[in-house]
């Protein structure tokens, strides 16, 4: 019986076996993991394939019980695509606000860099972010 062991999964995925269990245990794989006679998970490029998949959910914030649900979706089979559809749609449009929110931040960030860049290059930096206590100390002296 060819297929992949737990360890090569893990190497694979870049998950830990306790995760590879963890889903497993969660019903989060779209086929139940096979097992050799002496009872070690035997993986199939599927598995690894549906976890990567799994993984790049997780990555974007999906939660497990979304996940879940989805993983449910697959097992039952033809019929529900359009409840998979939505499931995936409301997590795309999750990920790009996530995205236009983090491009936001991006843009602050880009933008106190460049006042930063253009002040230490002139030797005119101590004048940023003076605090309050700083500034009165310092006239204090």
């Amino acid at each position: 019986m060819g297929g992949l062991s737990i360890g090569q999964v893990a190497e694979r995925t870049g998950l830990s076996v306790h995760a590879l269990r963890f889903y497993e245990r969660e019903g989060l794989l779209a086929d139940p993991v096979r097992r050799e006679s002496n009872g070690r998970r035997v993986y199939s490029e599927d598995d690894v394939d549906w976890l990567t998949m799994c993984i790049k959910f997780r990555s974007s914030g999906m939660p497990l019980d979304t996940i879940r649900k989805y993983t449910e979706l697959v097992r039952q089979g033809s019929g529900n695509e359009a409840d998979r559809l939505a499931l995936l749609k409301s997590h795309q449009d999750h990920v790009r606000t996530q995205i236009e929110e983090l491009n936001e931040c991006l843009n602050v960030i880009t933008w106190k860099v460049d006042i930063y860049q253009q002040h230490v290059d002139a030797g005119t930096a101590d004048c940023l972010w003076v605090t309050p206590s700083a500034q009165a100390a310092s006239e204090a002296s």
